[in-house]
């Protein structure tokens, strides 16, 4: 078997039992060996097309070295065993596509640029596709996360502090707060696109001479060429640039890892409230038949941990010494690569997770009535406070707190035969106290809010709409 295997598959984003997990095709598309030489190739083209509009070389120059860019004419294995050979990740390339260049357009390959301009440019085309594919699924879940929002907006839920009941909240309003995280990240990306993506090329040393007097006037035609931004200035040893792009998609992944990880925890089987699908012939268990496992979302929080790994590489990547060096070069490469494929794998993965989600409504109106008493405390707390003072009357529901821990009884029930309690409020009072429906707060305009701002940020970022604003009230009852 060693013998027959090609070792070809050593990396787990590539493994063909366990890639899905960890990349998508968009992902491995984008990072493809055969995709990025094509991509350095596309640069190469777009660089000798501008030379030749501001007459540094001919324009049958340009016309043959665009022509002879295509990946299929060239030997890849020969281009690995010259990268093996030279030690240089570019030089391989610019000698076989001036080799296939006719006559003496293949002396005009490359006129000027240095390895980095070209590597750097390209690296701009292929986190724009990154950031493309972000957008995409990261408004593909916020429109599955208002559709949720919309219809569970009044739908009563325990909420939890410390995986304690704590006060009674909505669901709408739980799912308004993954909401309003997730869209402040794709904000946070879409920002960074004017900062980011920009196009490297400056020369050795970030002079421009080789370029002679048409330096300036190129990049900025090089840049529309290839529609990317024009920086002010060179950065191949300034690395802020990349070091953003991976902080802000390890901050998008572990937005979505928070909402998967809520999720897992709402589908525990003594809490509930939601529930995953479970089709036919999905295994949880070699020996336990009924394991019904959040696998997807327990994937989820792991890519979160592995693209937040990532972003120390970022930072470490920004130390650099004088005008270059390949330290950071060849730290970036699989650190931005990783990155993109835990991202947009998180999101693909949460995005099925969502689409085949039931929420139980009626499990989260029994969890709610099950402790509903301690839901009120606060209110109740509120309610003696006018007559006693905030300090005062924290003692006291503290100490009938205690009693009703005790003693096993429900507070409400304890409050009700408490003498101080009774002395300060009538039975009416008590039992509007206890009425959890009438401690939602703010709840409701605060989810309101959240999908008013979802809507404002689709129009500015120009999202198609899908998603129907009819507001259901058919949860709102807990039952």
């Amino acid at each position: 078997m060693r013998n027959l295997c090609p070792h070809d598959s050593s990396s787990i984003v590539d493994s063909r039992f366990y890639g899905h997990l960890f990349s998508t095709p968009a992902s491995k598309r984008i990072f493809c060996d055969v995709c990025r030489l094509q991509r350095w190739l596309d640069v190469e083209a777009a660089l000798s097309r501008v030379q030749a509009r501001v007459g540094l070389i001919s324009e049958q120059a340009a016309i043959d070295i665009a022509d002879c860019a295509q990946v299929e004419k060239f030997n890849l294995k020969s281009i690995s065993e010259h990268i093996n050979t030279t030690g240089h990740s570019l030089t391989p390339v610019l000698n076989a596509l001036a080799s296939l260049c006719p006559g003496d357009s293949g002396n005009f390959v490359h006129f000027g640029a240095t390895t980095q301009d070209i590597q750097d440019t390209a690296q701009s085309l292929e986190l724009r596709d990154v950031l493309d594919e972000i957008h995409q699924l990261g408004w593909q879940i916020l429109e599955k996360l208002e559709q949720l929002t919309i219809e569970y907006r009044d739908c009563v839920v325990v909420g939890r502090t410390h995986s304690v009941p704590a006060l009674p909240t909505t669901f709408g309003l739980k799912v308004a707060g993954w909401i309003d995280e997730i869209l402040r990240d794709l904000v946070r990306i879409e920002e960074m696109r004017k900062r980011v993506l920009v196009v490297q090329l400056f020369g050795g040393v970030g002079t421009m001479a080789a370029f002679g007097e048409h330096g300036l006037e190129l990049i900025e035609l090089f840049a529309q060429e290839l529609g990317l931004g024009v920086p002010v200035n060179c950065w191949h040893s300034s690395r802020d640039r990349v070091a953003e792009f991976i902080s802000g998609l390890a901050i998008f992944t572990c937005s979505l890892a928070r909402v998967a990880d809520e999720i897992r925890t709402l589908c525990r089987s003594e809490i509930g409230e939601l529930q995953l699908p479970w089709p036919e012939g999905h295994i949880g268990s070699t020996t336990m038949p009924h394991k019904r496992n959040p696998e997807e979302c327990e994937q989820v929080v792991a890519l979160a941990r592995l693209a937040r790994a990532q972003v120390s590489l970022g930072m470490e990547a920004m130390i650099q010494e004088h005008e270059r060096d390949y330290r950071c070069t060849r730290v970036e490469w699989p650190a931005i690569a990783n990155v993109s494929h835990f991202s947009i794998s998180a999101a693909s993965i949460l995005l099925g997770v969502l689409s085949g989600l039931s929420v139980r409504s009626e499990a989260m109106g029994s969890n709610v009535k099950g402790v509903s008493g301690w839901l009120c405390s606060e209110r109740l707390l509120f309610a003696l406070a006018k007559r006693l003072g905030k300090i005062e009357a924290y003692k006291l529901v503290y100490e009938v707190s205690r009693s009703a821990v005790e003693s096993g009884r429900g507070l409400e029930e304890v409050a009700r035969s408490n003498g101080l309690v009774r002395k300060h409020l009538g039975l009416e009072e008590i039992d509007d106290a206890f009425d959890f429906r009438r401690h939602l707060g703010s709840g409701r305009e605060l989810t309101g809010r959240v999908l008013a701002a979802l809507d404002d940020t689709r129009d500015l970022m120009k999202v198609d709409r899908s998603v129907p604003k009819d507001v259901s009230n058919a949860h709102m009852e807990t039952s």
